[in-house]
């Protein structure tokens, strides 16, 4: 977003007016300009300081004159620049849209098929970037805007010339770190050309497909370390291989993922060029046509035009001080321009988005408020999850579910309001959650919160939510300690852990086998194991079925003496009480001795681990989960089928019940909304004699979502049919008060959705 000038800066560089500061960086200034035609250009204009050096104006000459002949239209071009000015400068072509690292951490990672598309046209900036002559050495998505026709590759800044010295001296890491090759993080300057720039199109790439940095965050020695020495993080990206899939979306994920192989290998001499990508890796992704849109998702391409708009709407110019030896020009124009310049300017610059960023866009701002007036307040559903840590997998279904929802309702035409998604990783981590969450409470225009993933995490922060009274809904986490207190904001998606434990004795009292069931705690389930196993002998105690109970110290690592114990009890079942670990052990020391009776357990089994580990032994094992498997429920195929549009991936397991959990509390938004917009349209037809279409304006303008306390109420009271499950809550303390248990089996080496567990004996 643009800023106003300082009273310290220029009011014109080089026959261009300066209307705005559009950011600051370490090399100098980059301002909003107008040329006397009246066109939109971006000008750099550099530090004193750089200017003064030896040899740095040649230096800038040359790449101004290679820079010159970049000729891609999907890299911004060069309009003018003086390398001899007091002030060195340099002048493109101005972009109004967001860069692609704003869009990501706006709408989520993008689709497969859209990654692929920016692949290419990105490939063929570079590919006319190194055609030239030049290496770009900043290849990162602060680096690329976006528009509705294509991306555009910007910021040359620290671009030098093939083969010759670099600006900075041989020592120096150049670039971000991040999305730099490992020949920059070493600061091999001698190696750094046009290979180093693929590599960090690919860390790009792979950042635009999965929303997070191939090599992770953290601090700058951490990451030029995990760029050298660690593989990418590439988790996520369908392989497209896996038996029974073939869709076009896995495809063009099996084709990405090997592109994104090839991108960032260690060494420069087995990464791809840019012609190759362009000519024979993505080939097939056909650039969009001029004014086609459908290369983004439409959330993202609403994005695009609302930036655009509040780019374009400019404050006031205020007065500045002459550029040296140029009072004669800037005369007037020192003033805040007239109404008939300030249309002109408008003009311009909706011309220049004609340009830039394709009709489309210009057609989405057309119908909006005027360039300039304040934009609607975004209201926003806010996301704390693991979306880094062990439990990535359930944080990451969690955002992308909760994303499609709210995508979803902001292309509804009837919306009372925008929303946005805001997600904040805790990293799966009790100690960092309490920052996260901070994060959400004090942003006003979070409404309500989904998460955390795991118990540990909303432990550490449910009082800080009930204290600002801001709802936070459970999806994943099931422990009885998230119950222990009468928390005022907290609303239990799902049922209990415990609960989700019933079913086990359930189904046992429907089969043949009469047999003493036999309980294995883990302890090293910790809580979880002890809630699984006390249930399930209560249960089947008071079924008339009592249980041969058995409990090992945590990290017990040989299961074997207290299995064939269990064994010789006579037990006719099994039952397993902690995590998938410990599980693999006691599958295969009941599949050693033949063991082929009920073998049960819960939700934390469900678990690639146990499948891989177990192998033969994990088959016919039964779990009891509170998710269901959304490819396997009729309910759920548009759903399903919508995901895969938007991710290039079948939705995993929390996927789904984020979804429903979101759409549940639009519901109570929406409801809520209409209710006060009603209210204040009645009140306004009685107090004013305006006409009525104006008073369903005023009244619609006046609609507002309810308060976050206010919203507690009306979920902890609401019912909603989802596509998982019926949600009904106990309105005193907003645990879950449906059912919403279901069976998984282990069948050919995966799990099979079975249905709704049985809720009675």
């Amino acid at each position: 977003m643009s800023e106003r000038l300082l009273p310290t800066d220029p009011s014109s560089v080089g026959g261009h007016r300066l209307l705005a500061r559009l950011g600051a960086g370490g090399m100098g200034v980059v301002y909003l300009g107008r040329t006397e035609a009246g066109t939109l250009t971006a000008v750099k204009v550099i530090q004193a300081e750089y200017a003064d050096e030896p040899d740095f104006r040649a230096r800038f000459r040359r790449e101004v004159e290679a820079a010159r002949r970049v000729t891609s239209p999907w890299a911004v071009p060069v309009t003018g620049a003086d390398p001899d000015a007091a002030a060195p400068w340099l002048a493109t072509a101005f972009v109004p849209g967001p860069s692609l690292g704003e869009a990501v951490a706006r709408h989520g990672p993008l689709p497969a098929r859209s990654v692929r598309v920016l692949g290419r046209m990105l490939a063929a900036a570079l590919r006319e970037v190194h055609a030239a002559g030049l290496v770009h050495r900043d290849v990162k998505p602060a680096n690329v805007l976006l528009a509705v026709d294509g991306p555009r590759l910007i910021d040359f800044g620290i671009a030098r010339v093939v083969d010759e010295t670099a600006i900075t001296s041989a020592d120096l890491v150049v670039g971000t770190p991040g999305f730099l090759s490992p020949e920059q993080a070493e600061a091999r300057g001698a190696q750094v050309g046009p290979a180093s720039d693929i590599f960090s199109l690919g860390c790009l790439l792979a950042y635009a497909v999965t929303g997070r940095p191939p090599f992770g965050t953290g601090a700058v020695d951490a990451l030029l370390y995990r760029t050298v020495h660690d593989e990418p993080d590439l988790a996520g990206i369908e392989s497209g291989d896996e038996p029974g899939t073939g869709s076009g979306d896995d495809a063009a994920s099996g084709e990405l993922l090997t592109l994104l192989h090839m991108c960032l290998a260690k060494d420069p001499a087995d990464r791809p060029t840019a012609e190759q990508i362009c000519t024979v890796l993505l080939v097939e992704d056909a650039v969009p046509d001029s004014g086609q849109t459908d290369w983004l998702p439409d959330d993202v391409v609403r994005g695009i035009a609302d930036r655009s708009s509040e780019m374009l709407a400019l404050p006031d110019i205020e007065p500045t001080l002459p550029a040296a030896g140029a009072a004669a020009e800037a005369g007037q124009d020192a003033e805040p321009p007239s109404p008939g310049r300030r249309r002109l300017l408008l003009a311009s610059g909706a011309a220049v988005l004609m340009a830039v960023g394709g009709a489309a866009a210009w057609a989405a701002l057309r119908d909006e408020d005027t360039p300039g007036t304040p934009a609607a307040r975004r209201w926003a559903i806010g996301v704390q999850a693991d979306l880094s840590g062990a439990q990535r997998t359930a944080g990451r279904a969690q955002e992308q579910g909760a994303r499609l929802a709210v995508e979803q309702f902001n292309s509804r035409k009837d919306k009372p309001f925008e929303l946005t998604l805001k997600a904040v990783d805790d990293g799966g981590s009790a100690a960092r959650a309490p920052a996260a969450a901070k994060t959400l409470i004090q942003d006003a225009d979070v409404l309500a919160v989904l998460g955390p993933t795991n118990d540990e995490t909303a432990n550490a922060v449910l009082a800080a939510y009930d204290e600002a009274l801001l709802p936070l809904l459970c999806v994943s986490a099931g422990g009885l300690i998230l119950t222990r207190a009468q928390y005022r904001s907290f609303v239990h998606c799902r049922p209990s852990d415990a609960a989700v434990a019933l079913p086990i004795s359930f189904y046992l009292m429907g089969q043949k086998e009469t047999a003493r069931p036999g309980v294995l705690q883990d302890r090293t389930g910790q809580t979880y194991a002890q809630e699984t196993a006390s249930i399930s002998i209560l249960v089947l105690r008071d079924l008339g079925r009592p249980a041969y109970p058995r409990v090992v110290p945590a990290g017990t690592d040989d299961l074997a003496p207290v299995v064939a114990d269990m064994l010789r009890a006579g037990i006719g079942s099994f039952i397993y009480a902690g995590y998938a670990q410990g599980a693999v052990q006691a599958a295969r020391e009941l599949a050693g001795v033949g063991f082929d009776r009920p073998r049960l357990s819960s939700q934390a089994v469900i678990d690639p681990a146990f499948l891989d580990l177990a192998g033969d032994a994990a088959e016919g094992w039964l779990m009891t989960s509170s998710f269901v498997d959304p490819t396997a429920v009729p309910a759920a195929a548009a759903f399903t089928t919508a995901f895969r549009k938007r991710y290039g991936a079948a939705p995993g397991y929390y996927a789904a019940e984020a979804y429903d959990t979101v759409n549940l509390v639009l519901q109570e938004l929406v409801k809520a909304t209409k209710a006060t917009t009603a209210s204040k349209a009645t009140t306004a037809t009685k107090n004013t004699t305006a006409t009525k279409n104006t008073t369903g304006t005023q009244a619609a303008k006046a609609g507002q979502p309810p308060s976050r306390q206010e919203l507690v109420g009306l979920l902890r009271k609401s019912r909603y049919k989802g596509i998982t499950k019926e949600f009904s809550f106990k309105p005193e303390d907003g645990t879950f008060a449906g059912w919403g248990v279901f069976l998984h089996q282990v069948e050919g080496g995966r799990f099979r959705f079975l249905g709704e567990a049985p809720s009675a004996a």
